[in-house]
């Protein structure tokens, strides 16, 4: 298990998942209380541009974009929605290093429920922005340990993509600092040929620890 001196942000497990026990669940939700109740969340907001974080503009242009989608939300429902009752469950075995295309918003939508999930996981409205586009697979993801609850959850069929993070402005109050990966499946990407030298692995990527990672609210449970 992480050391409880490490950064929130590098809340990772290294251990094998039929390992994982009541007893770590408990830990874990002892320690994902010790983060920011709701309303702290929205003054942390201010203390990120007390702090020289972000501007007080680009502050007001996050709240303004949660503020938007939160409005739509209640008088249109879930960007993006679909109309099945159970989502579909589909992989193409996706490997690091391998290029993939973003399926169009279409093809996305037929994979939804009326929430917006696939099979738990939220499809949000600032990842339309990448449909069309072409991205190298940075990672596999296996297992997430999921915040506020410290429950371990494992996936399958699910990417991180290099250069798509999520900032949440469409999902929390003043975005979120973290800036973590955003979580794809494999259902909502394409494999995309001759790519592969057009252009260099980016080295400089961020580390992504092997198997496990510690998730925003952004990801629901896998069904």
């Amino acid at each position: 298990m992480a050391h409880p001196d490490l950064a929130v942000s590098n809340l990772y497990v290294e251990q094998d998942y039929r390992l994982y026990s009541a007893q770590d669940h408990e830990t874990w939700s002892r320690l994902y209380s010790r983060l920011l109740p709701r309303w702290e969340r929205f003054g942390k907001s201010f203390s990120e541009v007390h702090a020289g974080n972000c501007s007080s503009l680009e502050m007001a242009q996050r709240i303004g974009i949660w503020l938007f989608w939160r409005i739509r939300r209640v008088f249109l429902g879930a960007y993006a929605r679909g109309t099945n009752k159970s989502t579909p469950a589909g992989g193409i075995n996706l490997q690091p290093g391998e290029w993939v295309e973003v399926e169009p918003m279409e093809s996305i939508t037929e994979t939804l429920n009326e929430s917006a999930h696939n099979r738990g996981l939220y499809f949000t409205p600032a990842m339309r922005l990448l449909c069309g586009e072409q991205h190298r697979v940075e990672k596999k993801v296996d297992k997430i340990i999921v915040d506020g609850t410290g429950e371990m959850r494992q996936l399958r069929n699910t990417v991180f993509l290099e250069g798509s993070l999520c900032g949440c402005a469409c999902v929390a109050f003043g975005g979120c600092p973290r800036g973590e990966f955003a979580y794809w499946r494999e259902i909502w990407l394409r494999r995309s040929a001759g790519l592969a030298a057009a252009k260099p692995l980016n080295t400089e990527s961020w580390h992504i620890p092997e198997r496990v990672m510690s998730t925003t609210g952004c990801v629901e449970k896998e069904q």
